[in-house]
């Protein structure tokens, strides 16, 4: 599972979850995918990210960006290629992900973040 998709993921779909985001992020295996950088889509994504969950996403990986968006970040092209490799390069191989509401963990295995609510959960 890629950093850009773990930013989209909510579990709000849990009954009494009014936001579930962002999701508590726990990895267990990791690894790395070199891919090509494109500028233009990490500036067109800005806008859409969590800046909260990236962050502490990128701590999870033991990297670290600024706790607030920086105002000129679309001219920032070293900025960018971090973005870049956090979001796009990191794949989460093996983890969990937690509802920040119930403490619902979601098992990630072999890089699908599996959910599937119970019947009972919906």
């Amino acid at each position: 599972m890629k950093l850009l998709t773990y930013n989209f993921l909510t579990s709000k779909c849990i009954r009494g979850v009014k936001v579930g985001h962002p999701l508590k992020l726990n990895i267990v295996e990791k690894k790395i995918v070199s891919a090509d950088f494109n500028s233009e889509f990490i500036t067109r994504m800005l806008p859409r990210l969590e800046w909260s969950a990236i962050c502490a996403a990128a701590v999870n990986i033991g990297d670290t960006i600024p706790a607030t968006m920086p105002a000129d970040i679309q001219n920032d092209g070293e900025m960018l290629q971090k973005l870049h490799h956090i979001l796009l390069e990191v794949d989460v191989i093996e983890g969990t992900l937690e509802c920040p509401e119930t403490g619902r963990v979601f098992p990630i295995n072999n890089g699908v973040p599996n959910m599937l609510l119970n019947e009972d959960e919906v």
